[in-house]
Parts: C-alpha cells; sequence; structure tokens
C-alpha cells in the first residue's frame, strides 16, 4: 500500500510539470521573436532527444546497431514523404495560376527580397501540421514508457530496503516532463492551433506518463519484457521523425531570421545542454 501512495506522488509531481510546461507559452504572450526562440530550442532539445535518449534506448532494447539505424531511417524517410506531400496543401494558391498568386509588392529588381519573403512562408508552413503531431506521438510514446519505468522502479523498493527507491526515475521525469510540454505547445503555436486546442493537448500529455504507472499493474511489464523488439523498434523510428522534424522544418528558420543568428543559435544549444542534463541525471 505505501509503494501505491508513493507512486501517486511521483504521478501527482509529473502531472503539474508537464501542464507547466504546457501552460508557458499560454501565459507569456508568444512575440514572433519569442516563438522563433522556442522554436530553435525546441529544435535543440529534439535532436538532443533523439541522438541522447531514443538511440541508445532503441539499441539497448534491439542489441544491434544495424536493426536501430534501420528503424531511425524508417522514421525519418515517414515523416519526409508524409511532409513533402503534405506541403502540396498549403499553398496559398494553385500552382501555376497566375491569377490566384498573391506576392507583396516589391520595387523592381528586388525579386530576391519577393523570392526570400515566399520561401520564408513555405518554411513557417512546413512546421505548421505534421511537425506537432508527429512531436506529439512520438514523445507520448516516450512518456508511457516512463510511467512504465517509474513505476516498475516504485515496485522494485517495495521489496527492498531503500523506502524511496524510484525516485531517481521520478527525478528524471520531472525534470523533462515541463520541456516536453512546452516542445508540443511551442509547435502548436507556430502552427496557429488554438488556445483551447493547446489547453486539450497539454491536458491529455500530461496524463500520459500516469496512465503508463497504471500499464504497469495492468501487465505492461510482461509485454514489455516479452517484445522489446517492438519497444526498440518504435523508440527508433520515433528518434528518426524526431531528426526530421528538427532537420527540415526547425533548423532551417535560423536561414531565414540572420539577424537573430546568435539568440537562435544560444536557443538551439540550449535545448542541446538540457537534453544533456537530463541524460546525465538518468545514468547517474
Amino acid at each position: 500500500m505505501a509503494s501505491v501512495w508513493l507512486l501517486t506522488i511521483y504521478c501527482a509531481l509529473v502531472l503539474v510539470a508537464s501542464l507547466a510546461g504546457g501552460w508557458l507559452l499560454l501565459i507569456i504572450h508568444p512575440t514572433h521573436t519569442r516563438l522563433q526562440m522556442a522554436i530553435s530550442f525546441v529544435a535543440g532539445l529534439m535532436l538532443g532527444i533523439a541522438l541522447l535518449h531514443f538511440l541508445p534506448d532503441a539499441d539497448e532494447q534491439l542489441h544491434s546497431l544495424n536493426r536501430t539505424a534501420a528503424w531511425m531511417l524508417g522514421g525519418f524517410l515517414a515523416m519526409f514523404f508524409l511532409q513533402r506531400f503534405f506541403h502540396f496543401h498549403h499553398h496559398d494558391s494553385a500552382e501555376g495560376d497566375p491569377d490566384n498568386c498573391h506576392h507583396d509588392h516589391v520595387a523592381p529588381g528586388n525579386h530576391d527580397h519577393d523570392q526570400e519573403h515566399h520561401a520564408h512562408s513555405l518554411a513557417e508552413k512546413s512546421a505548421q501540421q505534421l511537425s506537432w503531431v508527429g512531436t506529439a506521438l512520438g514523445l507520448s510514446l516516450h512518456s508511457l514508457l516512463d510511467g512504465v519505468a517509474l513505476a516498475a522502479g516504485v515496485e522494485a523498493g517495495a521489496h527492498s530496503h531503500i523506502k524511496l527507491a524510484g525516485m531517481g526515475v521520478a527525478l528524471v521525469v520531472i525534470l523533462h516532463k515541463p520541456f516536453d510540454a512546452m516542445a508540443i505547445s511551442t509547435l502548436m503555436t507556430a502552427g496557429g492551433s488554438s488556445r483551447l486546442s493547446r489547453h486539450v493537448l497539454n491536458g491529455l500529455f500530461a496524463l500520459v506518463s500516469p496512465i503508463g504507472a497504471v500499464l504497469f499493474y495492468l501487465g505492461a511489464s510482461q509485454f514489455a519484457n516479452s517484445d522489446v523488439a517492438f519497444l526498440g523498434g518504435a523508440l527508433a523510428f520515433c528518434a528518426g521523425t524526431f531528426l526530421c522534424i528538427a532537420s527540415s522544418d526547425l533548423l532551417p528558420e535560423l536561414q531565414f531570421h540572420s539577424h537573430d543568428r546568435f539568440k537562435l543559435s544560444g536557443a538551439l544549444l540550449a535545448g542541446l545542454t538540457v537534453a544533456t542534463l537530463i541524460k546525465f541525471f538518468e545514468v547517474g
């Protein structure tokens, strides 16, 4: 009974931490500069999560670098082709239809500015839909496994002399939950999602880890142990989708904001630093 109460407390803290991360952009008015900074931060965070968390965990499950790389490539290509075909529906007008073209008025000979504006609008649109959907799916899978691991740690502690067993797992989950939720909220904001939809998804995402803890007691631990290849493949696949989103949607934003290159580069490195620190605590 004591372990159940301890797990309940941990899940409540995880829930609050996740909600707090998603509420951040709802509380702070996201100006253009702040949003670009947040997107750059999320790009670094996603790179770190994909390369420092998802891939090592996948390789540990699959015990094969080749299979891990294959699943990762599959995830990258799946997201790439979804984005490539999905972009067609995001053009402001039908391609080749001069009557429906709406460009800003520019001075003669200033076509470079017009092309840059057009390219920038397409780059923004490319990060508006599948980016947050893919990110939400990948982080939800990881959060589900976090909940299972948290419950397993607490249960193991119930059979030992360590009364606070599972605290290390709980600390890691609590530390990265706000950043995970903020990543999803940031991409939804960039995509023009309504405040209500962000509230709803933030609440649902916050529940994923507690649901994983419940699933542990419903037999998820036996499934994870008996089918590690499935879990490893899923994590590697998610790593590939994250790399595709970061490299094709988020990182190109740096090219369109040369005046803020130092700020955005610093935000990118900050995201990578957070992912690295979380990995440090996780290993420790």
